[in-house]
């Protein structure tokens, strides 16, 4: 058996290859799985789970036949879809899990979050993350029109391709010391993350033992997925949409 995560697909109505290839892999792989773990990103964007698009239902409807297979799923919100919901998950029969978690993978610790709080070398993405994650504020974009969640939505997407083209490689990328960091302060020698498209896994030294941080990939051309079988081997594949 095998225990699989997977990241940053950005489903959205005009991209329904990466939706086509996400059931598919459902159906063809993570149904055999002991579990699947989607780090963050499962969506391009997510303005509450009130919002009746026929693919959040279709997806919802995947996830659900996953469960009843006896596969569980378990969710950590992206960048992209952070508002993603109790109501919304329990239509998945998906477990939501906090920012970042130590969980067990076959007697090893291993910790996985989404990767955007690693990218410390971008403090103005992280002040606009700390404002969009308060309760307050989410509460009154959620209370707001559907349509004008939609436009705010669109806005800020817009908003955000443009800065990103102005940021540096490394900008974009996560900081070496906050990975040790994080590693040191959970007591682990393994972290899972998506959010930078940067498919990899990197071996290093902590305290003189061998660790491994492992970039999830993005779904594009090709659909990605690590692997993890219970003697704790690793394979980061990219398999056609």
């Amino acid at each position: 058996m095998t225990t699989l995560f997977i990241a940053d697909l950005h489903l959205s109505e005009h991209e329904p290859a990466i939706t086509a290839g996400f059931l598919d892999f459902l159906q063809r792989e993570a149904i055999h799985a002991d579990a699947l773990y989607i780090l963050g990103d499962l969506f391009e964007a997510w303005i509450g789970d009130d919002d009746p698009n026929p693919l959040h239902t279709q997806v919802a409807q995947a996830l659900a036949e996953l469960h009843s297979h006896n596969v569980p799923c378990y969710f950590i919100h992206g960048n992209r879809d952070f508002l993603l919901g109790k109501r919304f998950a329990k239509k998945c029969k998906m477990t939501l899990l906090p920012e970042q978690l130590v969980i067990n993978v076959y007697g090893e610790s291993v910790l996985i979050l989404h990767g955007d709080t690693l990218c410390t070398d971008d403090p103005g993405y992280l002040r606009f993350r700390q404002y969009m994650h308060n309760p307050i504020i989410q509460a009154i974009y959620l209370a707001l029109p559907l349509f004008v969640r939609q436009k705010i939505a669109s806005k800020l997407r817009n908003e955000s391709t443009m800065t990103n083209r102005t940021k540096s490689s490394v900008m974009m990328d996560v900081n070496p010391l906050a990975v040790i960091a994080k590693l040191k302060e959970n007591h682990v020698y393994k972290i899972i993350h998506g959010h930078t498209h940067r498919p990899a896994i990197h071996d290093m030294t902590i305290k003189g033992r061998l660790s491994q941080r492992v970039v999830l990939g993005a779904w594009h051309e090709n659909g990605s997925v690590l692997r993890i079988k219970p003697n704790n081997s690793l394979e980061l594949a990219t398999f056609p949409l």
